[in-house]
């Protein structure tokens, strides 16, 4: 992707990574005309986290890869995939619609350690089972982002998911979602042994709900 010509943006409370798929539905009259004009272009859009009042600086581009519903009111039904990272460098305001230029945020070329690989799928595997899922380690092979994978159901909050983003390349994020496994996997254990307790045990009105 390359610096110019300008990208339309979409600012979103969400953060969306590449390879994600990402169902939006389409309804403010300027998002219309940004669809409108990357579905004639066949261009991509950029997802940028708005919160706080405040436009992160990296986001993701995203591809539109299904158009699900049109509505006679003008709505849209769309299905997305993020793309590749990038950092706004200069934000345009000619259009209904928030433009920037951009640059492309390519990896760094540090591989994942394959040790660290490995704890971190033994990681989302255990957590998978707590939500009473059963995962094919197959799901994790041959994939040279693992991070965002496993990302796409690992607890994350936004800010989380925003943070490990902007990290430089897949060692670091790898990294970043082992330290975050190994603090969130111990809350979910507690919180199914309290849901388990509850429920051998009779209700309990004034119980405060499992974080």
């Amino acid at each position: 992707m390359a610096s110019s010509p300008l990208i339309p943006l979409f600012p979103l409370g969400l953060v969306l990574v590449p390879d994600e798929l990402l169902p939006l539905h389409i309804f403010e009259e300027r998002y219309r005309d940004l669809v409108r004009d990357c579905l004639d272009g066949k261009q991509p859009f950029g997802i940028v986290l708005f919160q706080n009042g405040r436009l992160s600086e990296v986001g993701c581009t995203a591809e539109i890869k299904e158009v699900v519903q049109r509505y006679e009111d003008g709505r849209l039904d769309i299905v997305v995939a993020g793309h590749a990272r990038f950092r706004v460098r200069e934000m345009d305001r000619s259009r209904s619609y928030l433009q920037a230029e951009v640059e492309p945020l390519p990896d760094a070329k540090a591989e994942a350690d394959l040790t660290d690989r490995e704890r971190l799928i033994t990681q989302h595997i255990k957590l998978l089972e707590l939500a009473g899922r059963t995962p094919s380690p197959s799901v994790y092979q041959d994939r040279d982002a693992l991070s965002y994978f496993i990302a796409l159901n690992a607890g994350l909050s936004v800010d989380q998911k925003q943070e490990m983003l902007e990290l430089p390349g897949e060692r670091d994020r790898i990294g970043f979602l082992i330290a975050h496994m190994a603090a969130f996997i111990p809350r979910v254990e507690e919180a199914e042994t309290l849901r388990r307790k509850i429920s051998a045990n009779g209700h309990f009105p004034d119980f405060p709900p499992p974080v």
